[in-house]
This record gives structure tokens, sequence and C-alpha cells, in this order.
């Protein structure tokens, strides 16, 4: 059952208008009979008159009084945008999207902690809710393990058996796992995206620097969860890339980000129509009932 904590305003201001308009209905009470009123500058015998012969509608003003105050009401709060969260909505692939870059190097994947890294990446799929997500692996070179899909449970089997026999080029090159990552949401269109770098921090470079600047300058944030204590490498490029450090006991925390983050800014870059279905338009639809008061005549035989 709908109630009105599931209603929300989309444009609230629009109710200020209000207030001059019941400024304006109580000056036209005030007045003797309203505007247009003939009864406040005829004689009253000749409307009495009138009014027994049917050329004189006594109550035709007060109707248009309340038709258009009842339309002025309801114009405002249509303005206002009344709406209700789309609680079905689909999956908006190009506009918000999730590439996880996985550091597969000996390094990480000979750490005893590399089963709490596959965990917390897991933790991270399971959030994504209509998120789409993709997966990128690095070590000596890049390669994607899988596109953007909307395919979480799969996405998280790929991630699950990744180890120290899944890259063939030894060594650590994050900037290339970076370089590919903005690559597949570029190409996907993604709007608001978000990259989750998985990693001992090894490796960093100017050039892995200047590719967090790349990601953050297309709207997206780099984030990294980090394997051990964050080193300061890690540090500047979150701090380049516009996103967060997570190490591995913040599993409610990344969970947490993954759900909300994302939605709260699409919804400040004007996107908010992505959740809400606005019904203001279907308001002013019943605008019209009212204003047909004010063009009501009697035919004069």
């Amino acid at each position: 059952m709908i109630g009105l904590s599931d209603i929300t305003l989309l444009r609230p201001w629009w109710l200020l208008a209000l207030m001059p308009l019941a400024v304006l209905v109580w000056v036209m009470a005030r007045r003797r009979g309203g505007a247009g009123d003939w009864e406040a500058v005829v004689d009253p015998q000749l409307m009495q008159a009138l009014g027994a012969m049917g050329r004189v509608d006594a109550g035709h003003g007060g109707r248009v009084a309340k038709g258009a105050t009842i339309g002025a009401v309801l114009l405002i709060v249509a303005l206002a945008g009344p709406a209700m969260e789309r609680r079905d909505a689909v999956a908006f692939r190009n506009l918000d999207g999730v590439v996880f870059v996985l550091d597969a190097s000996s390094s990480v994947v000979d750490s005893p902690r590399w089963p709490q890294m596959l965990t917390m990446g897991r933790f991270g799929i399971a959030s994504l809710g209509s998120r789409p997500a993709g997966l990128v692996v690095y070590g000596g070179d890049a390669y994607v393990a899988t596109d953007i899909t909307g395919d979480v449970r799969q996405l998280g089997q790929t991630l699950s058996v990744v180890d120290r026999d899944t890259m063939p080029d030894p060594g650590s090159r994050p900037e290339r796992g970076l370089a590919l990552a903005r690559r597949i949401q570029q190409e996907a269109e993604i709007l608001a995206g978000d990259v989750i770098m998985m990693t001992d921090g090894a490796g960093l470079t100017p050039r892995a620097f200047a590719e967090a600047e790349a990601i953050a300058a297309r709207g997206a944030r780099l984030s990294v969860i980090s394997l051990e204590a964050p080193t300061a490498g890690i540090e500047t490029l979150v701090q380049i890339g516009g996103g967060r450090v997570f190490t591995l006991d913040q599993t409610d925390a990344l969970s947490d980000w993954m759900r909300t983050s994302a939605r709260e800014r699409l919804e400040q870059q004007d996107y908010p129509l992505l959740f809400w279905s606005d019904y203001g338009r279907w308001l002013l639809v019943l605008v019209l009932i009212p204003a047909m008061l004010l063009f009501r005549r009697r035919a004069v035989t």
C-alpha cells in the first residue's frame, strides 16, 4: 500500500509558491463578491430581475474562483515533482559501471593474505546490485579477464580462479592494468564509474599516477583495496583518482561504498529520474478539470 512516506518531491522549492497564492485567495475573498461580480456595481433589484430571466448566473463567479484556486494548487504541486522510487529500475549500463583491477603478480599471489584479497573482491562484487562490472588482471602485462557484464555470479567465479599460474608475464605493471580499465569504461561509454584496484602497491610509477589522473578526468573514481597497510604510493594514487583506500578488514565499508556512493553521485549529476518516477505530469492533466470552469458559458436565448 502506498503512503505519503513513499512520495518524494524532486523540486520542493515550488511549494513556496503556495504562500503568495494563499495571500491572493484571501485578498479576493475579502472583496465584496469577488472580482468581476456585477453585484458590486449593479442595482440589486436589476440583478434580481436579470437572474429571474436567466440572464445572470449568480454562482458563476464563485465557481470560477474555486476552479482557478484548485487549478493553481494542482499546478504548483505538479511543478514540485511528486515522485516514487523506481524499485525495479534496470541496470544503467552506459551510466555506471565498475572495473576491478587485480594485481596477480607473484608478490601478491604468494602472500599469505591472498585468500583474504580474493574474499574482499567477492564482497565488492556481491555489493554491485544492478551495476555492471568487469575484471582486469595484471602482472608484467594486463589482460581482460571479464568484459563489462551484469552476470555478477560469473564475475565472482572468474575472480576466484585467479592464482600464481594465471599471469604469463612476470613483474608488476599497474599502469597497464589501469590503462586497460580506463579503455573498457571508455568503450562502454560509462559516465560515472568506479575502478577498484586490488594490489600491494608495488610498481607504482609516475605513469600509474598519470593513468589515475586520466581515470578521474573521465568522471570515474579510482579506489584501492590494499593487501598490506597502505603505502605512500597507494595513498597518492587514491588521492589523484578521487576514491578511497580499503584494507582487508573493511568488508562492510567496501559493501556500503559499492551500494550507495555511485547512486548518490548519479543523483547529484542530474540523473535523478533514473531512480524516481515523476508523476507531476499526470497532475497537469487534472489541472484541466477545474480549468474548464473558467471557460464555461451559458447559452443566451
